[in-house]
């Protein structure tokens, strides 16, 4: 056993003193570009609220702040609700956007969008 003492001695607190913990959770990416994403989490985040992602981009990975900008439940999970919610990227290093562009440009040069084609519903059978 070491005898080793810390740089500064701790104090008991006493009253309120709270914070916070940042845990990385696993998320699912459903769709990104430079300046935010959509995601699926088992758990909901509040509108408005900051949170650092860290995103994969393949052998690249990048941590970037967003903002809660709309949550809703988006289905029945293995007996857990999915949540899908809108992250609008803040504060972005020219680094982290540098990635991000390069990262859907390839996904868009190797995965081309679908065609979208108009249609109407009839209300006849």
């Amino acid at each position: 056993m070491t005898d080793h003492k810390r740089d500064s001695e701790r104090i008991h607190v006493t009253g309120d003193v709270t914070g916070e913990v940042s845990v990385y959770e696993p998320m699912v990416i459903l769709d990104l570009s430079e300046c935010g994403a959509r995601v699926e989490t088992p758990f909901a985040m509040h509108l408005g609220s900051l949170h650092e992602f860290r995103v994969s981009l393949g052998e690249l990975s990048v941590v970037v702040k967003g903002r809660i900008v709309h949550s809703q439940i988006g289905g029945l999970g293995e007996a857990a609700i999915i949540y899908r919610s809108g992250v609008e990227f803040v504060d972005a290093s020219e680094h982290v956007v540098t990635a991000l562009r390069a990262f859907v440009g390839e996904q868009r040069a190797s995965h081309p969008a679908p065609h979208v084609i108009d249609a109407e519903i009839s209300d006849e059978y």
